[in-house]
């Protein structure tokens, strides 16, 4: 399948959205949903060798797939959040309602979620709502099933966003998300229809994208034909493996009929010789195909090499990854780190979107500024080395503060705390060693 780049769908400022409008911007993701669900079925282990045409009936037909996609998407996102992201705030009174926010919408789960769809699709979204008691609920959105339209400005702001699926009948229900309303859709595709409307209790669109990068491109569109590559080669070598199991048994020089080849399987014998002038003559052999065993395996080691230093992610289980630590190991994941800082800044900004609109909300009791003063901590979940951190933070004590130097050792989650707790013990011991003194 040939994979065409995303653009932007955009729409003037000033137009109106209708039915119409719609159904025009349906039709066009329509299109793109055939590049969506091509990649979730890369994802899920569902390869183009599937699919090639079926060889002779005679000959060896191995299908088989490795599931680069999946090791690439799960290793990256276990590696840029499997320790969850932190937040902080200067005013404790809106740290405690983000707090109750984010527990209500058991959020670790939704953003390892988000940065997992982002990393499939290029894409995602989420949606923001109010249940039947006024709390604020969030939703994690596939882009098969929901697009986001932009205004044609130079800023591209998020002016509509559509929610839509089909049921048995190829009729279409879902809601259309506006700046004001939320406006239920439903009807056949040539012939949409509006329904309720909803006013919008949020500042802006209660929808949020998170994106993997500009682009909106997956993290491993760019190795699509290798995988498939490697997918051939290595279907077609098990296909020779096949193809050795089954060779044919060759007869020169003597004649062989049925009862000889049943007594030939039976008992695994051979036994012919020549008679006169034929002695020596006869050969009985296997037909061998050319072998190319170091010729495939050499294709296969490079095609992995390069998906892996393409898509930037680290071939963790490689054997090199056990006897790497410190600044060697460092390194190795220098690519992906790169990588991760460069998602981290598209996913701090999706998160910013997000507490913004929970902060426009009246009733959450923050003001609507809060949401500026949020500190996000993001952790990389990779091996550390407490001893080499131990030490490092001893000799920087002296030389730098003393939050600085606690703040390399990755056993201290909470820097300031850390430091309280330490002056808090020096405080009681000091004064137990007072008391010992005046006893």
């Amino acid at each position: 399948m040939e994979i065409k780049p995303i653009e932007l769908m955009t729409f003037s400022k000033e137009g109106e959205v209708t039915p119409e409008v719609v159904r025009k911007f349906i039709e066009k993701h329509k299109a793109e949903v055939a590049r969506y669900r091509y990649l979730i079925n890369m994802y899920q282990g569902i390869m183009d060798i599937a699919t090639q045409e079926p060889k002779d009936s005679w000959k060896p037909d191995n299908r088989l797939s490795v599931n680069f996609p999946k090791y690439i998407v799960d290793t990256f996102t276990g590696y840029f959040n499997g320790i969850p992201v932190k937040k902080s705030h200067k005013d404790s009174k809106v740290l405690e309602r983000l707090q109750s926010f984010d527990n209500l919408n058991d959020m670790e789960d939704e953003e390892s979620e988000l940065a997992k769809m982002a990393c499939i699709y290029g894409r995602a979204f989420e949606l923001l709502y109010q249940d039947e008691v006024t709390q604020t609920n969030v939703v994690y959105n596939s882009p098969e099933n929901m697009f986001m339209v932009y205004d044609d400005s130079i800023k591209e702001e998020p002016l509509f966003a559509v929610r839509y699926g089909f049921d048995t009948d190829d009729n279409l229900k879902g809601e259309v998300y506006t700046l004001l309303e939320t406006i239920e859709i439903s009807g056949k595709v040539g012939e949409l229809s509006f329904g309720e409307r909803t006013y919008n209790p949020y500042s802006e669109l209660p929808v949020v994208e998170f994106y993997f990068n500009e682009e909106r491109m997956s993290i491993f569109e760019s190795v699509i034909s290798l995988v498939n590559s490697f997918n051939k080669a290595i279907s077609e070598k098990a296909n020779d493996v096949d193809y050795f199991s089954d060779q044919y048994l060759v007869f020169l020089g003597a004649e062989v009929d049925e009862g000889d080849l049943k007594n030939i399987r039976s008992n695994r014998v051979i036994n012919y010789y020549g008679r006169g002038d034929e002695k020596g003559n006869i050969n009985v052999r296997f037909l061998e195909k050319p072998d190319s065993d170091s010729q495939t395996e050499n294709l296969l080691d490079r095609l992995t090499k390069l998906i892996f230093q393409i898509t930037m992610v680290a071939n963790i289980s490689d054997e090199s990854f056990g006897s790497s630590s410190g600044v060697a190991l460092a390194y190795k994941l220098q690519a992906m780190s790169n990588l991760a800082l460069a998602f981290q800044r598209k996913f701090q900004s999706s998160l910013n979107k997000r507490y913004k609109l929970f902060c426009s909300l009246t009733t959450n009791e923050v003001g609507k500024d809060s949401w500026k003063d949020i500190e996000y901590s993001f952790t990389r979940n990779e091996p550390k080395d407490i001893k080499e951190q131990a030490e490092t933070a001893t000799l920087l004590m002296g030389v730098t503060s003393e939050e600085t130097a606690l703040s390399v050792l990755s056993v201290v989650p909470d820097v300031k705390t850390e430091v309280d707790r330490i002056h808090k013990e020096k405080s009681e011991t000091s004064v137990f060693d007072y008391d010992k003194e005046q006893e």
